[in-house]
């Protein structure tokens, strides 16, 4: 497929290397790589075009700059806190995000180069391996925004660490480092930082110089635990719509905008 479809991703950078190693890099240092609603969508839509690509056989994605991907942009949270029928487009992205991840064909591999949460942390997660820099953060930050955690992690959280460990960190929503992520399984490797990047490249090369067949429908295989909880994930998005349409979304986004401790009463 000619590199024309490059061009329809504004934040997205692009990076053809050896051996069909496709290398994506979110691309909105400025904010530290947060989702707005172009970026959101995009972020939704990317794999079909990859899946199709036949350049393609193995996919690097990381940020630009200090972070992975920030979360989403305060602006456009704020669109559409309240908004019944934002909402509906939100989460249908939202869950294209996960479900067009877990279908497309071609692996994808995260370097978590940064701090990643929200939408960028679903998608550095959901990859089929998530490569982290040890002092990288993430958090899952819905409930301090006063939703339910949607987005992915109920789909993949308690697969990767376990229910009690999902609960803990979903449940608390604090940061967790790379070396804590690896530790308890949710990352599939930390590495100090220095060496992220060119790991990254190493397992790209690995995997794009192997059986593209077996170890493509291997990833089909280990897919379907992911696909037997997509009606627990279904229900995650609808309560975290649920709650943006209620007074705690409202002063969750406050409090973030103001940095202070927000009032959920």
């Amino acid at each position: 497929m000619p590199d024309a479809w490059f061009d329809k991703y504004r934040d997205l950078r692009f990076e053809r290397r050896d051996n069909g190693v496709l290398w994506i890099t979110i691309n909105r240092p400025e904010v530290y790589n947060a989702t707005d609603a172009q970026l959101h969508r995009d972020l939704s839509v990317i794999w079909h075009d990859i899946d199709a690509d036949d350049d393609t056989r193995v996919v690097v994605i990381t940020g630009e700059g200090k972070a992975f991907s920030a979360g989403g942009d305060l602006e456009w949270i704020e669109s559409f806190v309240g908004e019944s029928d934002e909402l509906q487009q939100v989460m249908k992205e939202a869950g294209d995000v996960v479900y067009n991840m877990l279908s497309c064909s071609k692996v994808v591999i995260s370097a978590i180069n940064g701090v990643a949460v929200g939408a960028g942390l679903a998608v550095a997660l959901m990859a089929d391996i998530s490569l982290m820099a040890d002092d990288a953060r993430i958090t899952d930050g819905h409930v301090r925004m006063g939703v339910a955690a949607g987005d992915h992690a109920a789909i993949i959280w308690p697969l990767l660490c376990g229910v009690a460990k999902a609960k803990y960190h979903l449940l608390t929503a604090g940061f967790i480092d790379g070396a804590e992520a690896d530790r308890i399984g949710l990352v599939s490797k930390a590495v100090p930082r220095d060496e992220l990047l060119d790991e990254a490249q190493k397992v790209a090369n690995m995997l794009a110089t192997g059986s593209q067949s077996a170890i493509r429908l291997t990833k089909r295989s280990l897919n379907l635990w992911m696909e037997q909880a997509g009606p627990i994930f279904d229900a995650s998005l609808g309560f975290e719509m649920l709650g943006f349409m209620g007074p705690d979304a409202a002063e969750g986004v406050a409090a973030l905008r103001d940095k202070r401790p927000p009032n959920f009463g």
